[in-house]
């Protein structure tokens, strides 16, 4: 594998976002006070050399942190890394002894899901996600590197960070742009168009916390895009989609493998009964780590205040006009420092989206810096406790399934039309409402 280069501090090279998309240095316009869609502009009142001068302010954040990376932020990883394996490899042995009983109660089951779960949890968020983000790539160490790095989880990393990296972080809650605003399932704003099919997104949005890993993969894949255009595509496109999709069912197996095969058929080996509950264990554990992954990224994306850009918007986009975005299409977690290890410190999605590829264990350092220059320019730092954020998104998953509200016409009466012109096959399913 190739390494990156060494790293020898500057503030040319540390001040470069890897993720930043400028397609213009000449300040945009005054931008108006109401979007196309008729709601405010919450940086309406900011002038295009405010804009630019927040963006020389975060790059001279950015620039502090990544020029002070050293041996501290390098044995913080390692420590979480070996943590992970030690605690991984402690529940697995317990779960080896899942079937005995003591007085009613299976404690070796109970004590090896609780570890595996947040094993699982760790290698995902604060491991997985980082390395893959290149975030300790300037540690030149080549068992944590984002081009080495392969997770605990179904979708194969080259997809991931193509998908998540390349497409998500450049294009950051654009309507028609960013495929992870709703994951193309789940309508999370007014703006985007109403169908039927949203009617029931209360239900999809529970299934894909449940099986969230391969929701992911299935995303990266691209699976729903490919079935739609599958007759539009050329032979080589069709053979690149069987190759990659060849991958995820490869890594899929292995998983797979692992979990309900391998581990169960070792515990099988003490004679203690325990094969049937290592196998529930693991599952449990998966679906665990399952559902906090979807909760922690759920609101970091689409707790209200968030915002959403259209696609127009981002033409002639400066580097502060990219930073803005960044900041108001984000929202944050509170809570403790064990938490915020917990989610990645993706508690911190603020942060992470300005800095997608800075040491997470900084971002908790900066938070109160980006949570000052954003009030001291009138914008909205979103943030709130965690059952506060899912509460939030969970009404607003219920309240968007329907059709927005218009004066004179009744959400039931627009519901009942696009029923009975999908019945009919007039193409109800895909007008706006």
């Amino acid at each position: 594998m190739t390494l990156a280069p060494e790293r020898t501090s500057t503030a040319t090279r540390t001040g470069v976002n890897s993720r930043l998309s400028v397609t213009s240095t000449e300040p945009r316009p005054q931008r108006p006070e109401l979007k196309k869609s008729g709601r405010p502009n919450p940086a309406a009142h900011l002038t295009p050399e405010q804009i630019e001068e927040i963006g020389r302010e975060l790059d001279a954040i950015r620039a502090e942190v990544m020029d002070s990376r050293g041996a501290k932020d390098a044995a913080y990883i390692r420590k979480v890394i070996k943590t992970q394996r030690y605690l991984e490899m402690g529940s697995r042995a317990a779960l080896l002894f899942s079937g005995v009983k003591y007085r009613g109660v299976r404690p070796f089951w109970w004590i090896g899901t609780a570890g595996l779960s947040v094993s699982k949890i760790l290698e995902n968020m604060e491991i997985g996600h980082n390395v893959m983000h290149g975030q300790w790539d300037w540690m030149r160490d080549p068992k944590i590197h984002s081009t080495a790095w392969e997770w605990d989880n179904a979708s194969p990393s080259s997809q991931w960070k193509h998908s998540h990296n390349e497409i998500h972080h450049t294009f950051t809650n654009v309507l028609g742009r960013d495929n992870d605003l709703g994951y193309g399932i789940l309508r999370v704003d007014e703006d985007q168009k109403w169908t039927l099919f949203y009617l029931f997104q209360p239900i999809w949005h529970v299934a894909n916390a449940l099986m969230f890993e391969y929701s992911i993969a299935a995303y990266d894949l691209e699976l729903g895009g490919y079935l739609a255009k599958k007759k539009r595509l050329s032979a080589e496109e069709k053979a690149k989609f069987r190759k990659e999709a060849d991958e995820v069912l490869a890594k899929i197996k292995r998983q797979a493998t692992k979990d309900y095969v391998v581990h169960p058929a070792m515990a099988a080996a003490t004679f203690t009964g325990s094969t049937r509950h290592t196998l529930t264990a693991n599952i449990v554990a998966n679906l665990v780590r399952n559902v906090w992954t979807n909760t922690v990224i759920i609101c970091g994306h689409f707790p209200p205040g968030i915002e959403t850009f259209e696609k127009t918007s981002i033409e002639g986009e400066t580097r502060g006009d990219w930073y803005l975005r960044q900041m108001l299409g984000s929202g944050n977690i509170s809570g403790s420092k064990a938490m915020h290890v917990m989610t990645g410190n993706l508690s911190h999605q603020i942060e992470h989206h300005l800095f997608p590829d800075m040491p997470s264990n900084r971002y908790a350092e900066i938070a109160p810096k980006i949570r000052d220059l954003m009030e001291r320019n009138d914008l909205k730092y979103v943030t709130g406790s965690l059952a506060k954020q899912v509460g939030g998104v969970y009404w607003k998953v219920v309240e968007l399934s329907l059709p927005n509200k218009v004066e004179g016409r009744r959400r039931r009466d627009t519901i009942l039309k696009a029923a009975r012109k999908a019945i009919k096959g007039k193409g109800g399913q895909g007008r706006r409402y």
